[in-house]
């Protein structure tokens, strides 16, 4: 038995890129691998409002990712809303989330309001009027966002994010016999992670893998 560790966070541009290969590989990691995700956050929580430098620092991020991936951006984001450096709220979310069992469709809908419907994660209420559109219980949502236990839940996954040495996101790391081995990312490929899975598994074809108990 081993785990795959993706550290992610709901508002990383890069994320949202990877995001198709991510799926592929997901599904399709060997029998007797599980995936976690983990919570790295990217900013901690922050009313000021997005200085300009960072504001086109990040927007030039976008780009780049629109030409290297073929990902698609609103970049009407910019103009449409008040940019803040905070995501640990989306983080929070997608934890309250998951004490709805919707973990995997908060992570999506945080990120396609941010990068495809100009709308903003930061916001409190953004972030619950995506849980209504999920058919969460909005007001359980509410008090699960704002409870000490899902504050106590992501400075746990924070403080393991530290603990693997994990510098950005996204990233994979594969525990196995008790070690954290980095797996590295491929945007494009999702077989070349795959085959590295594999071979931290012991297993040097897909028949290998195919044909484990």
């Amino acid at each position: 038995m081993a785990t795959l560790y993706y550290f992610h966070d709901p508002m990383c541009s890069w994320c949202w890129g990877y995001r198709p290969a991510a799926e592929r590989l997901f599904a399709s990691l060997p029998d007797g691998v599980t995936r976690t995700n983990i919570l790295g956050g990217l900013a901690p929580d922050s009313d000021e409002p997005m200085p300009q430098e960072q504001r086109e620092a990040i927007a030039s991020y976008w780009r780049r990712i629109e030409q290297m991936l073929g990902t698609e951006f609103n970049h009407d984001f910019w103009s449409k809303c008040e940019p803040r450096r905070s995501t640990y709220p989306a983080c929070r979310a997608v934890i309250a989330a998951a004490k709805q069992d919707r973990e995997e469709e908060m992570i999506e809908a945080i990120q396609r309001a941010y990068y495809l419907q100009a709308q903003n994660p930061s916001e409190s209420q953004t972030l619950q009027e995506l849980a209504a559109q999920l058919g969460l219980d909005r007001e359980i949502f509410i008090k699960d966002f704002q409870s000490s236990d899902t504050e106590s839940e992501l400075q746990r996954q924070l403080k393991f994010t530290r603990e693997a040495g994990v510098g950005g996101f996204p990233s994979l790391v594969l525990e196995k016999d008790g070690q954290l081995l980095p797996v590295n990312v491929d945007y494009r490929d999702h077989q070349l992670t795959l085959n590295e899975i594999n071979r931290y598994l012991g297993f040097h074809s897909p028949r290998d893998a195919s044909a484990r108990i």
